[in-house]
């Protein structure tokens, strides 16, 4: 389309009606598609003149009111190459293939979280500044989301999901289930907890999460994983470790590794950045994630709130007293696939097959030996310091190793000692 300087156009829309001409500047200005020109030469009229025959909206443009139409007729012109999904706009279809790649090009700048639409970060930085743009006119309580404001003002209308039944009795039932959905609901508002767990006395809104929580108490794990075997306690964290077999995963850029979830990643990097967020306001120690902190401050506050029912020692971590339990069970799930050896953790599996890789990562810095685990190497290092934490409550006598203790304390109680 040639563009003709320095006159005043007078254009006719799609729709036949003459459009206002543009200021004279602006008109002068070149467009290289003729669908631009249209919709710069609209802008200052303000006018709609492309109106929809099936419920009246009115657009600026014919672009605008095409994909509008595709509402009515349901057409779907743009598909996911992965999943073959369809969508309106080539637009929705760009957003859902992050989906695919694990791209996320929107960060907050405040806390480094990833978001794959600009509309998702800004409503995660209200979380930042307390935002709440959605206020309820029979109440006035606030709302970060249109969705959770008309979700609560359901609440006023009695309004529930529209749907109809045959029958009234499947009406009554769906209608008992909103009822118990809303009580629900209500507690997020009156802090009421009624569930309560007679292990720690911590309390939920719901039945089914005080089940959930329990688990960490028993050690039952329900959800397997059909690739590895691995157990779970819920269903979200058996999901997202399931990514690991079936989905693309994030990856460090830094050390190569490889996670389920992008937050998991997020975490990781922090140990290569050095960054740690979260810091203790009794001694201000720093910790990468917010529960290391919540278990770091109990060492302050004495709290050990999982206790194990066969003798009663206390823990500051559920993973701690799932362990320990194994000692009255004699569980040892973790099995080596070499030798058939089993393990009540995956820590001391990992480290029993480096018996058999002959991997030792674990190295003195002043004589250069090394060795497979931490453990070993702490009490090796023991001989260059002289160090000797475990002392004889009957003579004083001191030693390296706590098993060199036990067998001493043998001497003090009159039992035999073994030849070795």
């Amino acid at each position: 389309m040639k563009i003709i300087k320095g006159e005043r156009l007078n254009y006719r829309g799609s729709s036949g009606e003459p459009q206002q001409p543009c200021d004279a500047e602006e008109a002068e200005t070149s467009f290289s598609r003729s669908e631009h020109l249209k919709k710069h030469q609209q802008r200052p009229s303000g006018k709609k003149p492309h109106r929809c025959s099936d419920c009246g909206k009115s657009f600026t443009s014919s672009s605008d009111l095409k994909i509008h139409q595709r509402i009515h007729t349901g057409e779907k012109p743009y598909s996911c190459s992965d999943c073959a999904r369809s969508f309106t706009t080539r637009s929705q279809m760009i957003s859902h293939r992050r989906t695919h790649t694990g791209e996320k090009p929107f960060s907050c700048d405040r806390c480094g979280k990833s978001f794959a639409q600009s509309g998702n970060l800004t409503i995660h930085q209200r979380t930042h500044t307390g935002e709440k743009p959605y206020h309820c006119s029979d109440c006035g309580m606030s709302f970060t989301t249109s969705g959770g404001l008309i979700s609560h003002q359901k609440t006023h209308t009695g309004d529930q999901c529209g749907k109809s039944f045959p029958a009234a009795r499947n009406l009554n039932l769906v209608h008992q289930r909103h009822t118990a959905d809303l009580t629900v609901h209500q507690r997020s508002y009156t802090v009421e907890k009624p569930y309560h767990c007679s292990d720690c006395g911590m309390s939920f809104t719901t039945s089914s999460g005080l089940i959930s929580h329990q688990r960490i108490h028993t050690g039952e794990k329900l959800y397997h994983c059909s690739d590895c075997g691995m157990s779970f306690a819920g269903l979200d964290k058996l999901t997202i470790h399931q990514r690991l077999h079936t989905e693309r995963t994030f990856s460090c850029d830094q050390c190569g590794k490889s996670f389920a979830a992008a937050t998991n990643l997020i975490v990781h990097q922090r140990t290569h950045t050095g960054e740690r967020p979260y810091s203790c306001d009794e001694c201000g120690k720093r910790f990468t994630q917010s529960a290391h902190l919540t278990v770091h401050q109990r060492t302050h506050t004495g709290e050990q709130p999982y206790s194990c029912d066969q003798c009663g020692k206390h823990f500051a971590l559920p993973g701690n007293l799932t362990v320990h339990k194994r000692t009255h069970t004699g569980e040892k799930p973790y099995s080596c696939d070499v030798c058939e050896d089993s393990f009540a953790t995956w820590t001391a599996l990992a480290t029993h097959k480096r018996i058999h890789t002959g991997e030792k990562p674990y190295h003195c810095s002043d004589c250069g030996m090394s060795f497979t685990s931490s453990s070993d190497l702490r009490r090796h290092q023991r001989k260059h310091t002289g160090e000797k934490p475990y002392s004889c409550d009957h003579c004083g006598k001191s030693f390296i190793r706590s098993d060199s203790l036990a067998k001493h304390k043998k001497i003090h109680a009159g039992e035999p000692q073994s030849v070795e």
